[in-house]
């Protein structure tokens, strides 16, 4: 069995939770109009517990969450039994949406996992399912999110870390982003502070444009 599917199976298992005990914070609020004028359903990428889902759901919105982990999709169809699909898949491997099926996709804290290579495969199959000036708003790890594992571990690419279970764990920097993202026009990308956690937790709130 993939080693690190069964331990996200294990954290979701873990961490199962009510609708009404799901939490969100406000992230997503400062895209809120590109959010309400989208017509296609949305791609909640690394849906996790729900908690972008819920938020979504709340706002009226049509969407689509999904996640690698079996557990969290048997999570996210259990709280949430009014939506029509749910997707389990491997986001390094393939994507279940053809060309130009969507105009927002969401990724919180779910694209900082991969080796340079992996990551820019990934962006390319989500440039391929975004239309033409769809949006990619997403969160990822700071470099200064030293209470998350930021510096910790064995570097094995800049800034990208694994840990001594063997698992990987990529920090970014604001260099790194517009590196990652050149092919795109940054809308917006600033490195802020996180409350959901236990632990106040350092990351950056992006959103992309697909040209």
């Amino acid at each position: 069995m993939d080693t690190s599917k069964e331990r996200w199976n294990e954290i979701y298992e873990n961490q199962k939770q009510t609708r009404d005990e799901i939490k969100y914070d406000d992230w997503l609020d400062l895209f809120i109009e590109y959010i309400k004028s989208c017509e296609t359903p949305i791609i909640d990428l690394g849906c996790g517990s729900g908690n972008d889902t819920k938020y979504l759901l709340e706002k009226g919105k049509r969407l689509i969450p999904c996640d690698y982990s079996e557990k969290a999709v048997e999570n996210i169809r259990k709280n949430f039994p009014e939506l029509e699909r749910v997707e389990c898949f491997d986001m390094t491997k393939s994507f279940p949406f053809k060309e130009n099926f969507t105009d927002i996709i969401i990724t919180d804290l779910s694209l900082h996992y991969f080796s340079e290579d992996t990551t820019y495969k990934i962006l390319e199959d989500i440039k391929r399912i975004l239309k033409q000036n769809g949006l990619l708003i997403f969160r990822v790890n700071s470099v200064n999110d030293v209470k998350y594992g930021a510096g910790i571990g064995l570097e094995i690419e800049p800034r990208f870390y694994q840990r001594e279970d063997g698992r990987t764990k990529r920090f970014f920097d604001e260099n790194d982003i517009r590196k990652f993202f050149k092919s795109w026009d940054i809308l917006y990308i600033r490195e802020e502070t996180m409350l959901r956690y236990e632990e106040a937790k350092k990351l950056w709130r992006c959103a992309v444009k697909n040209i």
